[in-house]
């Protein structure tokens, strides 16, 4: 059994946001039906991300299949149908399907699905029920309402690269994207939050709603500590947050630490995370100068935000005398916080990685087996569910037409002969 065990999801999203909460309700068991655009003469169809790569998954013979692994990462559990919504039989299938469905997911520019039939409004008055959720880069209203929004751009307007990189005044220093589209992502979970909030209401009460979800509101919501220090006294005091490198601007030391060189010369680092007063003492004992945490500059946190400039020049000086490993064992049995800064290689050798199972193999259609990146969920109860591979385009169009409508195979035939399907 899974927890969204009985739900039904009609998924018109494209590329990452939409996906990204689709692929997480599917998940937890909604029956998640992809509507993707059938091959045309002028172009392959389905959802773009198919064909961002590479790289693209090896078939059985060795060969690049059309499958990027952009695409396979974004939507595992779910089941593939195409539909022309261009055309109005494609339309009235929509609609059929939607009458049927306890959600609706679109990702189309303001105004598109009206203009198809299939917006909030004209749904809503065949199935009251349902649960509609809309995912722009700027939401339903307001001034930017018909521009299209990007991750990248979002970064930039929402805040996020004025925050983030190395100091203006120091080497490298800049805007700087985050190394994922993680406005993207995160509005993706919001809206996972969203629909299963509305999904209780429309349990309770019979009544669907629309949700209207936008990148730049979850890029502003996302500035967190940020944005609260900005509205408490930035504002007032005429200071603007600006990009802190590897540092916290709240906590201090809380950073990046050049360690000593490997056995190769090559540089190292590790994290240290100190979060109070208490580990702060901690780390002194472990780096041999107690006496700093009795010093009046820097035993409260506060006191060493303000004099940051005088003490991390002094713990710089303390990291380099010591190896990374060395560090990274004295750190964890004083527990202390802090780590090392892996690569992809090496998280996913990490132990812990493996222990939790955050790599899983799936036969694929065109692929015996396909390792991706694991839900993060781990319900006692109900778990997350692992027997749909990220699907071919159109691989479920029969299936889901059969068990949602009962089309007969001639009507699909006919529906195929005319490019519906």
């Amino acid at each position: 059994m899974n927890a969204l065990d009985g739900i039904r999801i009609l998924d018109l999203s494209r590329v990452l946001a939409g996906p990204w909460c689709t692929q997480t309700l599917a998940d937890l068991g909604a029956d998640v039906v992809k509507v993707e655009r059938p091959p045309g003469p002028n172009h392959p169809g389905g959802d773009d991300t198919r064909g961002w790569g590479p790289p693209f998954l090896k078939g059985r013979d060795g060969a690049d299949t059309a499958e990027a692994a952009y695409y396979l990462g974004a939507n595992r559990n779910k089941r593939s149908i195409t539909c022309d919504i261009a055309q109005p039989e494609g339309q009235a299938l929509i609609r059929e399907l939607a009458s049927k469905a306890d959600v609706f997911v679109e990702n189309y520019k303001v105004g598109d699905m009206a203009r198809y039939g299939l917006d909030f409004a004209s749904l809503h008055a065949i199935n009251p029920k349902l649960v509609y959720c809309s995912i722009t880069g700027f939401g339903q209203t307001g001034p930017y309402k018909d521009r299209a929004g990007y991750d990248y751009a979002i970064q930039g307007m929402g805040g996020l690269m004025s925050v983030t990189g190395e100091r203006d005044d120091l080497p490298g220093g800049g805007p700087q994207k985050v190394g994922v589209a993680v406005a993207d992502l995160f509005t993706g979970l919001y809206a996972t939050v969203a629909i299963q909030a509305a999904l209780r209401h429309a349990e309770r009460t019979g009544e669907g709603q629309h949700i209207d979800m936008a990148l730049l509101d979850t890029q502003v919501a996302m500035l967190a500590n940020l944005g609260a220090n900005y509205l408490v006294r930035g504002r007032e005091d005429g200071k603007v947050p600006g990009r802190a490198g590897n540092a916290h601007v709240n906590i201090v030391p809380y950073q990046v630490f050049e360690v000593a060189p490997d056995a190769q010369g090559r540089p190292q680092h590790i994290i240290l995370a100190v979060g109070n007063d208490g580990q702060f003492a901690k780390f002194c004992e472990v780096a041999g100068r107690p006496e700093l945490a009795q010093d009046e500059r820097f035993a409260r946190n506060q006191n060493r935000v303000r004099h940051r400039d005088v003490l991390v020049p002094l713990l710089e000086a303390i990291m380099k005398t010591r190896c990374k490993a060395d560090w990274l064992a004295a750190l964890e049995a004083a527990k202390v916080p802090g780590g090392p800064i892996n690569n992809l290689a090496e998280v996913f050798a990490d132990p812990q990685v493996q222990q939790r199972g955050m790599v899983q193999t799936w036969q694929h259609p065109l692929a015996d087996a396909v390792d991706l990146v694991a839900s993060p969920l781990k319900l006692s109860a109900t778990p997350v569910r692992n027997d749909l591979p990220p699907p071919l385009l159109g691989e479920h169009t029969a299936g889901v037409l059969g068990d949602w409508l009962a089309l007969t195979p001639e009507r699909l035939s006919e529906l195929r002969g005319r490019g519906i399907v």
